[in-house]
């Protein structure tokens, strides 16, 4: 006879898992340096393109690569989490984490830098998966402290990926791509909380997830192509994919084993939440492709400058997710995210017009704070209205939304810079946080409503009960 396990809430009363702090911290570390895949990494492309002799184009998918597998692997990591638990993914994500670093310190190629990248990149995603998991599973008495500690740290990692990057490229631009692998550093400290929380059973709907992978794929290849030159024939063949893989995806949307639970992410908070969360990290990556080369570029500033001048944003994140955690279970929550995402996409046209190295910076330090609140509000406010059995494939789901988002951004800021000037750029990415922004309007608070909530969608995402014999 087979017995059911159902995941538990960590952190709560008599538990003896860390206190909000401490896992805030710990699972802050574990997610935080996936933002350096992208951000630091490119860095060091100039220096990825003088060695190995590449093109910039070339040279460009060692980025668009990481992000395509980032944001699969993340999707695949959380469902996997509620399917084998917690602890086996992030097992298995170390372990693709280091095997992936070691074939890029290795690589004598692109195509074999670009391959270590892709495991790397899986790797990472997993990290991301299982400290968002565990930090959404939280329970409700510590998860203030550990969502606000955790935004914390997110935004001291955002902050700070341009000076790593550049300090790392310093010695090694090897070193600079292998940055996430930082991450493994954070896993023996998560593995007593990845150990708390259990799995739920159920398969991996394995044709749905390489659906899914060939969607996202096409996706990400129609946005990257205005600024890579790419093709006529390769973005008519992407479009294609797109849109069979989407059509497939949505005959197996009555499945109840479905890798894409289809009637969660239709569910009104949901698919608002993941769409203005993907409009912030939008505008986060769009200024994090900009910035430095306008600083770099039009006043000389050396790489480490930037980074430097970037650090004090880290601060201002940090002190807003503090109150972000504390408003998580309030109605303030979305109205500060809705402030958040305005001030970020003001100072942007602020900075697009005044083109000062002032205005730039402090766009720059309005995007980490907007980031750090966007991050643990909504993260908090989604978690709280999924059933803790479904919770590992949504915050998996969400999360990849984000970072979806966070590639179509610089793709957009890298047409627009091509185009038109990195000055203009700022001014066209302005427009994505004030979209995320109006989008947390609509998002209400996470008591509202929660029962109502919790029960539509534990019926969307129920398992169908067995024929009985």
């Amino acid at each position: 006879m087979s017995t059911t396990v159902r995941p538990s809430e960590h952190g709560g009363p008599g538990s003896d898992a860390p206190g909000g702090q401490s896992t805030g911290w710990r699972l802050g570390l574990l997610y935080g340096p996936a933002v350096f895949g992208v951000t630091a990494a490119g860095v060091a492309l100039p220096a990825v393109i003088g060695e190995l002799g590449v093109s910039p184009a070339a040279a460009g998918w060692v980025l668009t690569t990481h992000a395509l597998a980032l944001g699969v692997g993340t999707a695949l990591a959380g469902r996997l989490c509620d399917c084998w638990g917690a602890l086996r993914v992030l097992l298995s994500g170390g372990l693709m984490l280091g095997v992936g670093a070691a074939v890029c310190l290795a690589a004598a190629h692109l195509w074999v830098l670009v391959a270590g990248r892709l495991v790397l990149a899986a790797g990472s995603g997993a990290m991301t998966a299982v400290a968002l998991t565990l930090a959404a599973g939280s329970a409700p008495a510590v998860r203030p402290a550990a969502m606000a500690a955790f935004g914390m740290v997110l935004s001291l990692f955002a902050a700070s990926a341009t000076l790593v990057g550049a300090v790392a490229t310093a010695g090694s631009w090897r070193l600079a791509v292998v940055l996430p692998a930082l991450s493994l550093f954070a896993v023996p400290a998560c593995l007593r909380l990845a150990a708390a929380r259990a799995r739920t059973g159920g398969r991996v709907d394995v044709l749905g997830a390489g659906l899914f992978t060939m969607a996202v794929s096409a996706l990400l290849l129609l946005a990257q192509g205005a600024s890579a030159n790419m093709p006529g024939w390769v973005l008519a063949g992407a479009g294609l994919l797109l849109v069979a893989a989407t059509g497939w995806l949505a005959r197996r949307a009555g499945r109840p084993d479905g890798f894409v639970p289809t009637r969660l992410l239709a569910h009104r908070a949901f698919a608002v939440a993941a769409a203005a969360g993907g409009a912030v990290y939008g505008g986060l990556f769009a200024v994090m492709y900009v910035v430095p080369q306008i600083l770099t570029g039009r006043y000389g500033w050396a790489v480490a400058v930037v980074g430097a001048a970037l650090m004090p944003g880290a601060v201002v994140g940090a002190v807003l997710s503090r109150i972000a955690g504390r408003m998580v279970d309030r109605a303030g929550g979305p109205r500060l995210v809705v402030a958040a995402c305005a001030v970020f996409g003001l100072s942007l046209v602020v900075a697009a017009v005044g083109r000062s190295p002032l205005t730039v910076v402090v766009a720059a330090s309005m995007s980490f704070a907007a980031f750090a609140v966007t991050q643990v509000v909504l993260t908090a406010a989604v978690s709280a209205r999924i059933p803790i059995q479904q919770r590992g494939t949504g915050m998996g789901l969400l999360l990849m939304v984000y970072f979806v988002g966070g590639s179509l951004g610089v793709a957009l800021a890298a047409a627009a810079a091509e185009r038109f000037g990195p000055f203009t750029a700022l001014g066209v990415a302005a427009a994505l946080p004030l979209v995320g922004g109006v989008l947390a309007l609509m998002i209400r608070s996470v008591s509202d409503g929660r029962p109502r909530w919790n029960a539509r969608v534990a019926d969307a995402v129920r398992p169908e009960p067995a024929p009985s014999r």
